[in-house]
């Protein structure tokens, strides 16, 4: 064995030993509440499509045309002429949606948020990022030359004490909505931290673009927050989009500062084309059909209402994120194991992804279910954890 996969091995073998190890599914169906997965059917708690747009028959057809008309791929960077009219008319949809002056297309929310944060701080500056932001957030802040500093999570207090002393630009960095906690950031209160100590927020509101809001506009509708108060939006288009890529919305000058300093973007090949014109038709049905929100937020609350009755340890969220607080990392996989034996599909979630005990199952709640596919999760896993707790005793 080669010197590197020795060594690699034995990391290996200390994350299984540690209960910690991960393994991939092979998903042979289209993204829905029923899914095949390697082979066998079963209810899926566990995406992000939340509206079901991904499979959504206008989307798809859109899609195809695009295919037709451009190809499978773009060929080349933005910069490079691979910025197609689609690119460039879903830019100006986003912009226009979010209320703001431009909107600039990343390949990917982890690419959106690595490229904006290190295009507008560097040597002399300062981030400040709540301690639960999301995986590509804590890599952007750590990979910048900047000093980068965690608040403690949603403590706006901490934030102030912390940004009071620093000197050159602040930027605060939050998620909207909590991607592992499902809580939502106490973006009004941020927003005064910031403009009282003349700190620039930026929200990634990957999880609250298209589900929060009347009219699915995310955070920044749901607390009616301005521009001015919010001058950096993050936005993907993986989740409650269905398709696929992120999105900044800003500033003329936000803008072109990204275009020409933003690395993930200028050095990158575009988006395909057909993806984008997909994307238009999605943003278009999630401010048109209403009742995708209405349906989840219904079937959001129907979920908490039953897991109560039931003494299942939720945590406090109103989003699609569901979680069920079971602390013990062999625990939540016995768990999770015990309800994809059941038919039911959930994300089990272990350090280092969140915080040592606190291992949980991730339950994610889609337009696309109805009340009596929570009520068959909520039986199956209400039985599963009181076999559990007697098996302890």
């Amino acid at each position: 064995m080669h010197s590197m996969d020795q060594k690699l091995s034995i990391k290996l073998a200390q994350r299984k030993q540690a209960g910690l190890y991960r393994f991939r599914y092979q998903s042979e169906s289209p993204q829905s509440s029923k899914v095949v997965v390697d082979g066998k059917s079963y209810l899926a708690f566990c995406s992000n499509d939340y509206l079901g747009l991904s499979n959504h028959p206008s989307v798809i057809d859109r899609f195809k045309v695009g295919l037709e008309t451009f190809g499978v791929g773009s060929g080349a960077s933005h910069l490079i002429y691979g910025h197609s009219t689609e690119h460039h008319a879903l830019e100006e949809e986003l912009a226009e949606f979010m209320q703001r002056p431009r909107a600039l297309l990343f390949s990917t929310g982890y690419m959106a948020n690595l490229g904006t944060i290190n295009a507008l701080c560097g040597k002399g500056d300062n981030i400040f990022e709540d301690r639960l932001n999301h995986a590509s957030l804590i890599d952007a802040g750590l990979s910048s030359l900047s000093k980068f500093s965690r608040y403690s999570h949603s403590d706006t207090l901490d934030l102030s004490n912390k940004m009071q002393n620093a000197s050159g630009s602040k930027l605060v960095v939050t998620d909207g909505v909590f991607s592992m906690d499902g809580d939502i950031a106490k973006l009004p209160q941020l927003a005064k931290v910031c403009q009282k100590e003349q700190g620039w927020l930026m929200v990634d509101d990957a999880h609250g673009f298209g589900v929060m809001g009347k009219n699915g506009g995310g955070l920044t509708e749901h607390f009616n927050l301005t521009a001015e108060e919010i001058p950096i939006l993050i936005g993907t288009l993986g989740k409650a989009f269905g398709t696929f890529g992120a999105f900044v919305a800003g500033s003329e000058e936000l803008i072109e500062t990204l275009v020409q300093f933003a690395r993930t973007y200028i050095y990158t090949t575009a988006l395909p084309p057909a993806v984008a014109s997909a994307s238009r038709v999605s943003l278009k049905i999630l401010q048109q059909e209403t009742w995708r929100r209405e349906k989840l937020k219904h079937l959001i609350n129907y979920f908490r209402e039953g897991a109560k009755s039931l003494d299942i340890n939720l945590m406090e969220s109103l989003t699609p994120i569901q979680p069920v607080l079971l602390y013990d990392d062999n625990l939540v996989m016995k768990v999770a194991n015990r309800l994809k034996n059941n038919g039911f599909l959930v994300g089990a979630i272990r350090p280092p992804t969140i915080p040592i005990n606190t291992s949980r199952l991730r339950i994610t709640i889609s337009a696309k279910h109805e009340e009596n596919d929570i009520d068959a999760l909520l039986e199956s896993l209400s039985n599963i954890i009181r076999d559990m707790r007697t098996i302890t005793k």
